[in-house]
């Protein structure tokens, strides 16, 4: 994890720490919706969640960055990403209690074609007509998953897309300051604002946890340190257009434990939604490496 050692690459296992993650951080979806059915306030998962991520980040931050990696350089704009972030977490968290947890997923996954979209405005960057059609066609995709109009609208949908929007601008933001410190560094940071600003509020909605609700924040923690730090390993392995469209396998093991935990299983027009969805994004993927290819020499 030393930021002194050499970059070596391997495809294989960057893919399979990528397939690791995946298969790790649905445990975050089925915690959260088991404690929401539970009736434990939103905004706490919300704050263990990221208040166990900063515990348990701390030693690998001070581990690569030293006593200066404890308090982010950019205190304000850590702060503004880490509360689109715990939006994002909390507007998600919400939707599990109204959507199967694979629904809610397909629903958020929509976030990459928000990002494609906005990047011209926001971060100044050059979107050709191909990317631009393969956005239209994933919002296509993404009517298919709703299908307004055709059933009434569950309050979940509009949530999961909140969720979206909220994390395609912190994705946003966090471009905006990739390569300025180590990935890990970076979350750590992250956890850390999200807790101190989830703390200030927490007497407006503290209930004290029971002790089996105690382990299962700590879980929250867990996994979600673990998965980021797969993701991190798997990129120091592989390019990014080959990772990015192996996050949709997340998909996956949501749909297995939804089912295993809960009993809910996504409908045909799901499936085929979710998969234009993985195929407009995944060609994004390729078509930003092909103009990050032609702009390298």
């Amino acid at each position: 994890m030393s930021a002194a050692l050499p970059r070596t690459t391997s495809p294989l296992i960057g893919i399979g720490l990528m397939c690791a993650a995946m298969a790790i951080l649905p445990g975050i979806d089925t915690i959260a919706k088991h404690l929401g059915q539970q009736g434990v306030p939103i905004l706490l998962i919300v704050w263990a969640r990221v208040a166990f991520g900063t515990v348990l980040t701390l030693p690998v931050a001070l581990r690569i960055g030293g006593r200066g990696a404890l308090w982010p350089d950019r205190p304000l704009y850590h702060t503004a990403r880490a509360a689109l972030l715990v939006a994002a977490t909390g507007f998600f968290f919400l939707a599990l209690t109204y959507l199967p947890i694979a629904d809610a997923l397909a629903i958020f996954f929509v976030q990459p074609l928000i990002v494609t979209a906005l990047s011209p405005v926001i971060l100044k960057e050059h979107v050709g007509p191909r990317r631009w059609a393969a956005v239209a066609v994933g919002f296509a995709g993404m009517l298919i998953i709703i299908r307004p109009g055709l059933h009434s609208l569950n309050p979940g949908v509009g949530l999961a897309l909140a969720a979206g929007v909220a994390l395609a601008l912190y994705l946003m933001m966090t471009r905006r300051i990739a390569g300025r410190t180590h990935a890990m560094v970076t979350t750590y940071h992250t956890s850390l604002m999200g807790a101190a600003l989830l703390t200030l509020a927490l007497p407006l909605f503290w209930q004290t946890p029971t002790p089996a609700e105690w382990g299962l924040f700590a879980a929250l923690g867990l996994i979600a340190t673990l998965g980021h730090l797969c993701i991190v390993m798997a990129y120091d392995h592989a390019e990014a257009s080959l990772l990015a469209p192996l996050a949709y396998t997340e998909i996956v093991m949501a749909t297995v434990l939804g089912w295993w935990f809960f009993g809910d299983l996504p409908d045909r027009w799901t499936v085929l939604g979710v998969s234009i969805l993985i195929a407009s994004a995944s060609y994004i993927a390729l078509r930003e490496h092909a103009q990050g290819a032609r702009a390298a020499p």
